[in-house]
């Protein structure tokens, strides 16, 4: 199989805000840009931010809804959490070790764009959780039922 990008449609209410979260905050390359819409590069994969009249809510929790980027380096995952920092964007969720001990051991922490929308970025200690260790059943946070 060859490679293949990611794309990723979401909602905003502004553009100026939008470019000034991912452009100028996390660090996107600035695409194409219409008053309704502009393309983002986050790490060689394509957001595009559209414009939308509906109220755009606070998310409860992270859940079911969020997007990000898993880093296989974890110096990358490192820069860009000191870039967030340095930056001061909005944490969701400070930085933290999830599953400490365990080969399903990450790093993971989330920002909250102006419009709500939660971003993940992630660093997996053992490759092999990212899509595999299939006889563990840890996932995410816990979740209140």
């Amino acid at each position: 199989m060859s490679a293949a990008l990611f794309h990723l449609a979401f909602p905003v209410a502004d553009i100026p805000r939008t470019k000034a979260f991912y452009v100028e905050g996390l660090g996107c390359e600035l695409g194409r840009e219409s008053p309704s819409a502009v393309i983002l590069n986050l790490y060689g994969h394509q957001l595009v931010a559209h414009v939308t009249r509906e109220p755009l809510p606070p998310q409860p929790s992270i859940y079911p809804r969020h997007f990000g980027l898993i880093f296989t380096a974890e110096a990358d995952w490192e820069a860009l959490l000191a870039r967030a920092q340095q930056k001061n964007l909005e944490f969701y969720q400070e930085p933290k070790r999830r599953f400490p001990g365990l080969p399903l051991e990450h790093r993971t922490f989330f920002l909250e764009d102006p419009f709500h929308n939660l971003l993940e970025f992630k660093f997996y200690a053992h490759a092999s959780a990212i899509f595999g260790d299939r006889a563990y059943s840890e996932i995410g946070d816990a979740v209140e039922a």
